[in-house]
C-alpha cells in the first residue's frame, strides 16, 4: 500500500452525545464472543472470534482495509471481510440482512426514493432504529491529467459547467480567466463518472448544488446525472483519468494521490484553496449534528466562503443496528469497531490519504461503541 502523508485536521466542535449499537446478519455463521486482550497488541487491543461481513463505500476501502489488517493480526481468531462495492450496494445488502453493517458515504435516507425510505426499511431489518456512525473523512480531489499543469484553479460554476459537459476543453476561455499565466492546452476535456451507485458522488453533487446552483440544476444523488463516461468505484475514475490526457473526475483524496492525478485548488469566493489537512480540517470544524436524538449525522456546508477551508469533502459512516439481532456477534462488532474508531487507528489513516476523527468526536465514537449490545 502506498503511503501519503495526511495533515492533522483542526479539530471540529460537534454537540450532542452519541449512542451506538450493531446488529447482526442473520444469514451470517455466528462466532465466539469470549472476548479479552490481544497479547502484545498495540493499545491492548480487545478481541472476540468470529466473522463479520460488510460492505460498501469504496472510498473508504484502504482505510477499513487498514483497519481490518491491525485488528486482525492483534485478534487471532477474528475476520472482518469488506466487500468496497459502493455505497448504494452496501446499504442495499445491509438491509437485505446480507452484511452486518454497511459502509456509506452519506447517512440512511430519510425521504422516499422509489417508493422507500431508508431508514423506515433499516427498522425493519434490524427490528429497532439503524445509526450512522462516522467513521472516516475523505476529501474529494477535482482530479485531473494535464501534463505540465501544474496548479489548477477552479471555482464552483467551472466545475459544475466542465461536468455538465458545457466547457469542453482545457483552454476554455472560463478556466482561462481564472489562470493567468498558465499554459494551458486545447485538449479536449474527458468526464469520468462513478457509474455505480456512490456515496461520493451524492457527496460531490451536494457541493455543486450547494456552490453553484445556476450551473447545477439537478439534485443531489448516489446516481450521476451529468456528462461523462462511466466507471465502477473510486479506483474506475482514478485509473482512467490517469490513463487518459484531458482526463477529470472527481475521487476521494487517497485515490488521486494513489495515481499521482493533478489535483484543483478550489476558490469558493475567498480566494484558491489547495487541499490540506488543515483546509479540510477548517471544513469539517463547521460540520454540525444533522440528526436526532443517537443518530448522529453531520450538515457540511459545502457553499462555506470561509477563508482557507477546502469544501469538497466526504464523511463516511458505517451503519449499524441500534439492538443486535445475533447477540452472539455484538463482542466482535464492539471489539472491531472500538479499534477503528481508536486514536492508534485514526492516527494510521493520516499516512494513507485519510483525515483521523477529531478527538472530539473519537471520544464520544468510543465511548458509544462500549454501550453496544
Amino acid at each position: 500500500m502506498k503511503i501519503q502523508r495526511f495533515g492533522m485536521l483542526a479539530g471540529a466542535t460537534l454537540i450532542g452525545s452519541l449512542a451506538l449499537s450493531a446488529c447482526g446478519s442473520d444469514n451470517n455463521t455466528a462466532g465466539s464472543g469470549s472476548q479479552g486482550s490481544a497479547s502484545g497488541a498495540a493499545s491492548s487491543t480487545e478481541c472476540a472470534k468470529g466473522t463479520l461481513n460488510a460492505e460498501g463505500s469504496s472510498a473508504q476501502k484502504n482505510a477499513i482495509e487498514e483497519a481490518i489488517a491491525s485488528f486482525q493480526d492483534a485478534c487471532e481468531g477474528a475476520t472482518v471481510n469488506y466487500n468496497p462495492t459502493g455505497s448504494g450496494a452496501g446499504i442495499k445488502q445491509f438491509l437485505a440482512g446480507q452484511v452486518d453493517f454497511a459502509g456509506s458515504d452519506s447517512a440512511l435516507k430519510k425521504e422516499a426514493k422509489d417508493g422507500k425510505i431508508e431508514t423506515e426499511e433499516a427498522q425493519k431489518h434490524c427490528g429497532s432504529p439503524a445509526w450512522n456512525l462516522p467513521m472516516v473523512t475523505g476529501p474529494i480531489a477535482v482530479s485531473y491529467n494535464l501534463p505540465g499543469v501544474s496548479k489548477l484553479v477552479l471555482t464552483p460554476e467551472v466545475i459544475a459547467n466542465l461536468f455538465n459537459g458545457k466547457i469542453t476543453t482545457w483552454n476554455d476561455a472560463a478556466i482561462a480567466k481564472i489562470n493567468p499565466g498558465v499554459k494551458l492546452p486545447s485538449t479536449p476535456v474527458k468526464v469520468f463518472f462513478r457509474s455505480d451507485e456512490s456515496g461520493t458522488t451524492e457527496n460531490f453533487t451536494k457541493y455543486l448544488k450547494a456552490a453553484a446552483p445556476s450551473a447545477w440544476t439537478a439534485e443531489p444523488s448516489k446516481s450521476w446525472t451529468g456528462k461523462g463516461e462511466g466507471k465502477e468505484k473510486s479506483a474506475g475514475v482514478a485509473s482512467a483519468v490517469q490513463s487518459t490526457e484531458g482526463g477529470l473526475t472527481y475521487a476521494e483524496w487517497s485515490y488521486a494521490k494513489d495515481n499521482k492525478l493533478g489535483i484543483a485548488q478550489v476558490d469558493n469566493g475567498a480566494g484558491p484553496v489547495e487541499l490540506t489537512g488543515e483546509s479540510v480540517g477548517k471544513a469539517v470544524a463547521a460540520a454540525k449534528q444533522d440528526g436526532e436524538g443517537n443518530d448522529l449525522r453531520l450538515k457540511l456546508d459545502y457553499a462555506t466562503k470561509e477563508s482557507g477551508a477546502y469544501p469538497i469533502l466526504l464523511v463516511t459512516y458505517e451503519i449499524v443496528c441500534s439492538k443486535a439481532q445475533d447477540p452472539a456477534k455484538v463482542d466482535l462488532t464492539k471489539a472491531f469497531l472500538k479499534h477503528f474508531a481508536s486514536a492508534d487507528t485514526q492516527k494510521s489513516l493520516e499516512e494513507i490519504g485519510y483525515a483521523p476523527l477529531p478527538t472530539e468526536v473519537q471520544s464520544k465514537v468510543e465511548a458509544a461503541i462500549s454501550a453496544l449490545s
